[in-house]
């Protein structure tokens, strides 16, 4: 059963991310690369603000419904844009990969992406930038496909009929011609782009459990994903981004969480899962008991880990601890993500009991 979870310290909010591979998080002082020009090395923020030149956008109504103010984050600058691509798309020196662009909105950033050289799937959910998205591939020989499709909405677990733009990952890359490559070869393909500007945790969630259970995108390999995500440390500011609600830019918002959402700080994380994430004892087959171990974990992040594991598992837990080189008195917010995944892998490989975790209805996937 997924069960997102919230309110999270900072340092445990990424905990399952960051222990499953290069996890990197690029800051406004961080994206600095050895073969970026000198003018990109003060970081993502040396950006200013751009409007989107659609006058269909500029005019919104006085009035406006509360679904209608659900806004959504785009890249408008364009020297924002560029160093971005150089990002994405790594060192010259190798072959670019197939990216999947997440909601590319007016495609400011697809353009660079373009012209970097990439080839770009662009994932837009809202049909109003379909056609200018089209425009920009013209002439590229097939360098730039259009689709209209949510990344976030991907394999929905609701049930039913799929109706875009939500959409399977298996008819998605089976349209676009990509095949499951071992877990143990190359990257794939990348996907870049922003977490929805509410449920972003949820967001992250879920693509942790798609990575710990090998479904969705990671059934076809070791997919690298690039995200911007909001967060009171981040270090991106609004300057780079023009905000829309459905029925034009959002300009002068009155609701108290719009405006908190607003003063938020980026941070672009860059996620590349291990070759060797799982193993003997962590497999997509008992990944559920380590989230589970995990939320248990964070619904008590001051208490101690022994008093957690103590509900978690009949095997002693001053040894456990004792074995991962941990004090009795080892509190749940000291504990660095690596060390979660070496406490299950502890766990599981113990033989002093043949029952390892305490049974709970939660870790039934239903």
């Amino acid at each position: 059963m997924w069960i997102p979870v919230v309110g999270l310290p900072r340092r445990l909010r990424l905990s399952a991310l960051a222990g499953a591979g290069r996890f990197c998080i690029l800051g406004s002082e961080a994206a600095t690369r050895k073969h970026l020009p000198a003018r990109n090395h003060c970081g993502l923020s040396d950006s200013s603000p751009q409007l989107w030149p659609e006058p269909d956008f500029r005019n919104p109504p006085r009035k406006a419904s509360k679904a209608s103010l659900d806004f959504k984050r785009y890249v408008t600058d364009r020297r924002l844009a560029e160093t971005l691509a150089q990002i994405y798309l790594g060192k010259p020196s190798r072959p670019p990969h197939l990216l999947l662009e997440c909601n590319p909105g007016p495609g400011i950033l697809t353009q660079a992406l373009l012209e970097a050289g990439a080839k770009v799937v662009a994932l837009e959910s809202d049909k109003t930038f379909i056609p200018h998205l089209e425009s920009l591939g013209k002439n590229l020989d097939g360098k730039l496909r259009v689709i209209h499709c949510d990344f976030f909405k991907l394999d929905p677990r609701s049930g039913g009929v799929i109706k875009p733009p939500a959409m399977s990952s298996r008819g998605l890359f089976k349209n676009l011609g990509i095949e499951a490559v071992p877990w143990t070869a190359d990257i794939p393909l990348k996907v870049v782009g922003m977490f929805p500007s509410r449920g972003e945790k949820r967001a992250l969630w879920k693509l942790a459990y798609d990575l710990y259970s090998c479904t969705s995108i990671y059934k076809f390999g070791r997919i690298e994903v690039n995200m911007f995500i909001g967060e009171k440390e981040f270090q991106e500011p609004w300057s780079s981004f023009d905000i829309y609600t459905r029925k034009g830019p959002l300009e002068n918002p009155k609701r108290r969480e719009l405006l908190d959402q607003l003063q938020q700080k980026l941070y672009l994380i860059q996620m590349i899962p291990r070759q060797n994430l799982f193993t003997k004892n962590l497999t997509p087959m008992n990944y559920n008991i380590f989230f589970h171990l995990l939320k248990h974990c964070f619904g008590r992040r001051s208490a101690t880990v022994i008093d957690h594991l103590r509900s978690l598992t009949p095997l002693d837990a001053r040894d456990i601890l004792m074995q991962i080189g941990k004090q009795e008195d080892e509190k749940v917010v000291n504990m660095h993500p690596q060390d979660f995944k070496t406490l299950f892998e502890t766990i599981e490989r113990s033989k002093d009991c043949a029952y390892k975790w305490l049974y709970d209805e939660t870790l039934e996937d239903r």
